[in-house]
This record gives structure tokens, C-alpha cells and sequence, in this order.
């Protein structure tokens, strides 16, 4: 499936339709240069959620964070319970600045990945590939295209 956005709040829409088609243990990695977006596709994710952009910010310094989802927008915008009835939270996880891996074991996160009541999106993924093993994942890249521009690809 490959999307092409042409700015952020695009980005964000495209974000929903992705988040539209999860069920739920899905462990969400986001690949890309610094800058190609992958922060504003959660925003658009989570918003699908309930979550409200706001709330979303990258977790560079503290490497995760857990967001509750009590329910999701659909295009009408009512509020309804996740699509599969499981997800209950978002884990949101940024290892740009991770040292190794234990540094993430150390802070919990193996808890979330795969969980099935747990949506996992992981921002600089392949620092952390060993941890990764039996899960179910959802690989997306981001692309700069030009300055206002992304191709955004998922496997």
C-alpha cells in the first residue's frame, strides 16, 4: 500500500486510514530520515483512537509513551469502542537516542510489544531488531519526495 502526502495534516489522514486497518498486537515500525514525518503519521494514528493530537509527541528523550484508548473517531466523528473490541492502549516508542536495547527493557516496553490489547508504533526501529523476533509487524517508510512532499509505503 503506498500513499503520497503532500503536507502534514495529509500525513495525519493517512495515519487514520492505517490505523483503520489494525486489529490490535500489531507492533508499527516507522522508518525514515529525520524529518520525513513518521511523529505526525502517529499523530494521525492515534487520533483514529480518540487519542487527541496534542497529547502525541515524540518520545526521544524518554523512549516511550503509553497513551489510553477509551475508544476511536470514525469519518462522522462519533465515538465508538476500538475496532476489534481489544485495543486499549497505544505505546509509542522513539529509539533515536536508545544506547542498546536493555536501556529499553530496563523502562518496560517489552510489555506492549505484541500484546493484543496493545497498539505498538516504534519510530528508528532497527535498533532494536532482536527484540522484534515472532512479532507481527506492520514495516512503514516515509520518504522525502521534496520539502512538502512524502511517500509513505507500508508492507
Amino acid at each position: 500500500m503506498n500513499f503520497i502526502s503532500h503536507s502534514s495534516s495529509e500525513t495525519k489522514s493517512i495515519g487514520r486510514q492505517i490505523a483503520a486497518t489494525l486489529t490490535g498486537g500489531e507492533v508499527v515500525l516507522l522508518s525514515g530520515e529525520l524529518g520525513a514525518g513518521k511523529t505526525t503519521l502517529v499523530k494521525g494514528m492515534a487520533e483514529f483512537f480518540g487519542i487527541s493530537e496534542g497529547e502525541i509527541t515524540s518520545p526521544t528523550f524518554t523512549l516511550l509513551n503509553i497513551h489510553e484508548i477509551t475508544g476511536y473517531s470514525d469519518e462522522a466523528d462519533e465515538k465508538k469502542s476500538s475496532p476489534n473490541g481489544k485495543i486499549t492502549g497505544l505505546a509509542h516508542i522513539d529509539t533515536y537516542r536508545l544506547k542498546n536495547e536493555k536501556e529499553l527493557l530496563e523502562i518496560g516496553a517489552e510489555d506492549y510489544l505484541g500484546d493484543p490489547s496493545c497498539l505498538t508504533i516504534i519510530e528508528w526501529p532497527e535498533k532494536i531488531n532482536n527484540l522484534l523476533k515472532g512479532k507481527k509487524l506492520r514495516r512503514i517508510i516515509l520518504k522525502h519526495l521534496d520539502e512538502e512532499t512524502r511517500e509513505i509505503s507500508m508492507e
